[in-house]
């Protein structure tokens, strides 16, 4: 029921039709007994900027999730963001301050180190390889950093994006060992693919997964399918993995802290969701 009471959360993005966020936040706020509502709300590129300024001047707003196509210009709108939004160059979380100033935040990464962390492993000292330096694996590679790794090894075929991602890691965390230009895995404790690479049986692999070792955590990020030929090949190395959805529902716990609402689990998030997940 929406009344007069009811909080909004913008879920802003475009197109619309393929957001999931509603069918997770909603019912678990019914769930809790919460009197709020994640909107869906479709906005162009080009009328962005002036929206999310608009939107925030509601009385009932309580803050909004960005979505693609918004995440990097959402950046420069923002009086305030973290370390996490400047490494990435990237926010998908935006709420007004008792002082009126918007801030952002950044939870595509925080979901998918807190899946691994809740699997055991532990992140202070770590050694992780990041494949790929697009949004997602920038956005992984910056919360691994605040996480407190103590090296990243970051690969892409892309070469200006990689050396990127690797400068911004530099500044903003300096005691974290940093380099570039292999995807050799052996050695590491933590292994992510940030790539489309390996979705479907008979895909190029994003690595060797012969030079996997069975202790190595390997974390995937596609959604479309659960168990990808790449976590498979870990999986059948004996490694430990984690699927690319758990990425999603772990990070909506970071989503709810940072509104201020009750925070939860992603198994209970899971079991109230209206999809298949």
């Amino acid at each position: 029921m929406i009344n007069g009471n009811t909080e909004l959360i913008a879920h802003i993005g475009y197109p619309t039709h393929a957001f999931k966020a509603p069918m997770i936040y909603n019912p678990y706020f019914d769930h809790i007994g919460v009197n709020a509502r994640v909107m869906p709300m479709g906005c162009r590129s080009e009328d962005y900027p002036p929206f999310l300024r608009a939107v925030f001047t509601l009385t009932n707003i309580r803050g909004a999730l960005i979505t693609m196509p918004h995440k990097v210009a959402t950046v420069a709108l923002l009086d305030r963001v973290t370390p996490t939004v400047n490494v990435a160059g990237a926010c998908n979380a935006v709420r007004r301050a008792p002082d009126g100033a918007l801030e952002g935040d950044l939870f595509d990464g925080e979901g998918f180190v807190r899946g691994v962390s809740r699997k055991g492993l532990q992140l202070a000292g770590a050694r992780a390889l990041v494949v790929g330096a697009g949004g997602v694996g920038c956005a992984i590679a910056a919360s691994l950093a605040a996480a407190g790794v103590g090296a990243i090894a970051l690969h892409d075929r892309q070469r200006d994006a990689v050396d990127g991602l690797a400068a911004r890691l530099r500044v903003h965390y300096p005691a974290i060992e940093v380099c570039t230009g292999s995807n050799e895995p052996a050695g590491f404790d933590l292994v992510v693919n940030a790539t489309p690479m390996g979705m479907n049986a008979g895909d190029p692999l994003p690595l060797d997964v012969s030079r996997l070792e069975p202790s190595t955590f390997v974390g995937e990020v596609v959604m479309r399918t659960e168990m990808t030929a790449f976590l498979q090949a870990a999986q059948a190395r004996g490694c430990p993995i984690q699927v690319g959805s758990d990425m999603l529902f772990e990070q909506i716990p970071a989503y709810l802290e940072f509104f201020g609402y009750p925070s939860t689990t992603a198994e209970v998030l899971r079991s109230v969701a209206r999809f298949n997940a």
